[in-house]
């Protein structure tokens, strides 16, 4: 009976430890399940959120990936110069950029600025430094996200250019430019970090020495893009501004403001104080008017430059007030030119490159032109730039003198041939007209400061100023 008794309470032990392991043993899966709950960093449900997180990046990644890849295979690059507009490369949008289209503005120059609304914020982009072919030259738009691939992009603000003529030509230079000038003046005074030329197309490196003179007055220093990383690499630009047509339709009040601004900025960067002009006089109480005789060396210069000074001289002397200046314009620097023409009322010059120096005369000064035989008859439109240059600066052109003497073209009726025959000729002179020609404009500009001097007012020298509209 004893044994029996024995086992039935080893028995009944038994029982009670395993309830009490048991017991324990669901305790601590309870505690385990606390635990975690109340430890963020052993989240089962958040390890589980945070890796299908991971994973849902990894594909949105990759799909953006794809996309980008996709939208920089997708950039057509066209050729700059299109030869289905070789007939008439000015009309229209041009052949520069021919997909293109231009901003319009009342009596403003059309133009193309990216990135835009109208480019839904693409940019632009340009591959080849071709200087002879313009097709081998190219331009795309491309998504600043998905610029193509090698892409350099330039930051900050870039002028580019194309004209049909040259930039190196000071009036078609200045024709290129100053519709720049004018949209920088329109968005207070906004300057280029860079430029980039184009001619039909064809890369250009320089502007002319008097052109990027003119443009450093305004902007400061210039640089001109040469894009030089390759012809296969495409450059990009943050922001660009394109002109295609030169002067456009800029109208003639813009024009004179322009005119107005960049002879402001010269005379500033020059020194120069304009305050007293138009109202000096000399001992008598007289106006004084001042004659300026402009020459020039080699090509289109005066064949007897002695005898033409001494006709002006002697007109200029019989009007009180009147003071002659010869010039020899090929020994003046810039801020000499500026200068000059400053204090110049009458100036009286063959036709050539330093008439446009006429930018920086006084409104209503008076321009008075010559030219070598065969150039009324053979040198077409071109031979009236300086009257245009005039208008748009705001001068009084007094007209022109064509040399009727002189060799005869061997090739009457071919024009090309003719101009070629003319084009570097000398200028002669006519001692009768060139002295009653010259007797009448000083005389006008007399009268016209006479009737001028009460009217003006003497103010301090005013900042060029930008416009904002």
């Amino acid at each position: 009976m004893k044994i029996d008794t024995i086992e039935v309470c080893t028995l009944r032990s038994k029982c009670h430890m395993t309830k009490l392991i048991t017991s324990l043993f669901f305790l601590f899966l309870i505690l385990i399940f606390l635990n975690i709950k109340s430890s963020p960093s052993l989240d089962l449900y958040s390890l589980s959120s945070k890796s299908w997180g991971l994973m849902g990046r990894w594909q949105r990644t990759s799909k953006s990936r794809n996309m980008v890849s996709m939208l920089q295979e997708s950039v057509t690059f066209l050729p700059l110069k299109d030869l289905r507009f070789s007939e008439n490369p000015t009309s229209g949008n041009t052949w520069f950029m021919s997909s293109l289209n231009d901003t319009q503005e009342e009596n403003e120059a059309e133009h193309l600025y990216f990135p835009s609304d109208a480019s839904k914020g693409r940019v632009l982009c340009i591959k080849g430094r071709d200087t002879r072919d313009g097709t081998k030259n190219s331009y795309a738009l491309a998504w600043p996200e998905a610029l193509p691939d090698l892409a350099t992009l330039l930051k900050g603000l870039t002028f580019v250019s194309d004209t049909y003529y040259n930039h190196e030509n000071l009036w078609h230079g200045v024709c290129a430019t100053i519709p720049f000038v004018r949209w920088s003046m329109k968005n207070n005074c906004i300057r280029p970090d860079r430029w980039a030329l184009f001619h039909w197309g064809e890369l250009r490196l320089k502007m002319g020495s008097w052109i990027e003179q003119l443009m450093r007055v305004n902007f400061g220093e210039v640089y001109v893009e040469g894009f030089n990383n390759g012809s296969d690499i495409p450059y990009c630009f943050e922001k660009v501004v394109i002109m295609r047509h030169d002067l456009g339709r800029l109208g003639l009040e813009n024009k004179l403001k322009v005119s107005d601004h960049l002879r402001c900025k010269a005379r500033k960067y020059c020194e120069i104080n304009p305050i007293g002009r138009g109202v000096e006089v000399n001992e008598r109480g007289e106006p004084i008017i001042r004659f300026t005789l402009l020459l020039r060396r080699g090509s289109r210069s005066f064949k007897n430059s002695t005898s033409v000074t001494e006709i002006f001289a002697k007109e200029c002397a019989k009007i009180q007030g009147c003071i002659l200046n010869v010039v020899q314009s090929e020994d003046l620097n810039f801020c000499d030119q500026v200068r000059v023409m400053t204090q110049t009322d009458v100036v009286a010059s063959p036709h050539g490159a330093q008439l446009t120096n006429m930018l920086f005369m006084d409104r209503n000064s008076s321009i008075m032109e010559f030219f070598p035989k065969g150039w009324l008859e053979h040198a077409g439109a071109g031979q009236y730039a300086h009257h245009w240059m005039a208008n748009q600066s705001g001068m009084k052109h007094q007209g022109a003198w064509w040399d009727p003497i002189g060799d005869e073209c061997p090739s009457p009726k071919h024009d090309a041939e003719c101009f070629s025959f003319y084009k570097n000729g000398k200028v002669g002179h006519n001692e009768t007209l060139f002295a009653e020609w010259s007797r009448k404009v000083i005389e006008e500009v007399r009268q016209g400061k006479i009737e001028q001097m009460s009217k003006i007012k003497l103010n301090p020298t005013k900042d060029c100023g930008c416009l904002h509209s």
